[in-house]
């Protein structure tokens, strides 16, 4: 599992405007006729074994659905006109610099009674990567759908998973102190639910456990979960062991509140599904793990789900 983080911690979570790669997808120690060889393997295999060879039966499956790009489509932004995108710069003394606050609406809805949902970005990314990924125009074709109408709002929250690392610098404490005053500034409510891609889903987690009750619907996109010390040092989420204990949320998902409604999409091919599926089982959890990367793609791929399930009352 380990190596396996450590190529999520390369991916996970990068904007449009960064990069965006996906795990390595080649096999490197097969040459073309010995990869030809496997793929004679996994149909004379899928007659035998009733397809298990594109599952998960034998060595190198995963491997293999990526070198032969059976990981899913890659999702697409809808053609819908989004609402108003603002963006806005605010000091956070929480975090000990100046921040981005992105509030997006949906089309025509000038109204502030609205309920808004946070979204929390993934690692090496920002709150803005939420326009690139096509989230305006999600949320417009949600609400076209029959969704009732709901503002999406984001900031920035650094590389270190969404809680403190040092004093000088604690987004979460950004997120329960300063947001809230922010955004009734604008005459924004506070937020009610919340979204979290990659490291953004650990970030939810925890942002719901510190709201005890405030929050009533999450939806976590590949969420950057450990499921062990081991797992997280890896790609340094946290300082130590006592620190990965205090703030992994798999270990506090008994001290998330009430939560009504909590979607987790991640994909099957995604180095983090082993500890995502952790999460199944949990009450209202609803899990989905179809085949797909840590990437853009599959996050525009899920994304209508995400949104409906956030708009729901």
């Amino acid at each position: 599992m380990g190596a396996e983080v450590q190529v999520a911690g390369e991916v996970e979570g990068l904007g449009e405007r960064e990069r965006e790669r996906e795990p390595e997808t080649a096999v490197p120690s097969l040459g073309r006729r010995r990869l030809l060889g496997a793929l004679a393997v996994a149909v004379v295999g899928a007659g035998a074994v009733g397809g298990a060879m594109v599952e998960d039966v034998l060595p190198g499956g995963a491997r293999l659905r990526r070198a032969f790009g059976m990981t899913g489509r890659d999702g697409a932004v809808p053609g819908f006109a989004a609402g108003a995108v603002r963006t806005a710069t605010e000091h956070s003394r929480a975090r000990g610099r100046d921040v981005q606050l992105v509030v997006m609406d949906p089309p025509g809805a000038d109204r502030h009674d609205l309920p808004v949902c946070l979204a929390l970005h993934g690692h090496g990314s920002d709150a803005a990567a939420f326009v690139d990924l096509g989230v305006p125009q999600f949320l417009a074709a949600a609400v076209a759908a029959g969704v009732p109408p709901f503002r999406i709002v984001a900031v920035d929250g650094g590389d270190i998973y969404w809680h403190a690392r040092s004093v000088a610098d604690d987004p979460m404490a950004m997120l329960t102190t300063e947001l809230p005053g922010w955004l009734a500034a604008r005459q924004l409510a506070e937020p009610t639910r919340v979204m979290g891609i990659s490291m953004g889903g650990s970030g939810a987690l925890q942002y719901a456990r510190a709201r005890q009750g405030g929050v009533s619907a999450i939806a976590l996109l590949s969420p950057a979960l450990f499921r062990s010390w081991e797992d997280a040092r890896t790609v340094d989420a946290y300082r130590d062991r006592a620190d990965w204990r205090e703030h992994e949320p798999l270990q506090h998902l008994g001290e998330l509140g009430q939560v009504g409604r909590i979607g987790v999409w991640c994909g099957t091919e995604d180095p983090f599904c082993p500890a995502a599926r952790r999460l199944s089982g949990a009450p209202g959890v609803r899990t989905h793990f179809p085949r797909g990367l840590h990437t853009g793609g599959f996050w525009r791929r899920v994304m209508p789900d995400a949104v409906a399930l956030l708009g729901a009352r």
